[in-house]
């Protein structure tokens, strides 16, 4: 009896393989004993640092900016020189674009973020970012950098 649960943990231990670490998180493959149709989970966490901003679920309907969620935090400060990620967690389409709605500045402009798609960028220069979303004008929000 003891032999035989020992087998079936070893086919077990087997069949389950740990591909690898990679940049992007964690990536696991079950191996199917069946060549012919074989499974493949992949669990990634494509943030091992967590975002700085994060777009959440559902403010692509109005009213995010009553609450003042439509970016966490909808105001951060961040010394010269470095970088924030901002990360759509929502399932809609977001961008993370200077200026004001309908007159992007220019400075920067992340273009459609996908769902779970971050858009990083540095800041080198000392001063207040307005930035919003182009797709939902309701969605606005700064840097500020010191």
């Amino acid at each position: 009896m003891i032999k035989k649960i020992i087998i079936i943990a070893i086919i077990l231990g087997v069949s389950i393989s740990i591909i690898g670490l990679t940049a992007e998180g964690i990536i696991f493959e079950i191996s199917n004993p069946d060549e012919t149709n074989p499974e493949e989970i992949n669990l990634q966490n494509d943030f091992l640092i967590p975002p700085d901003v994060v777009i959440p679920m559902k403010v692509s309907r109005p009213g995010c900016d009553i609450e003042d969620i439509c970016y966490i935090p909808s105001n951060i400060v961040v010394e010269k020189g470095k970088s924030v990620t901002w990360l759509n967690e929502d399932s809609s389409f977001h961008s993370v674009t200077s200026g004001f709605y309908p007159e992007p500045s220019g400075l920067f402009d992340s273009g459609h973020l996908d769902p779970y798609q971050s858009y990083t960028l540095s800041f080198d220069e000392i001063g207040t970012y307005d930035y919003f979303c182009t797709l939902h004008p309701w969605m606005f929000a700064q840097v500020i950098v010191k």
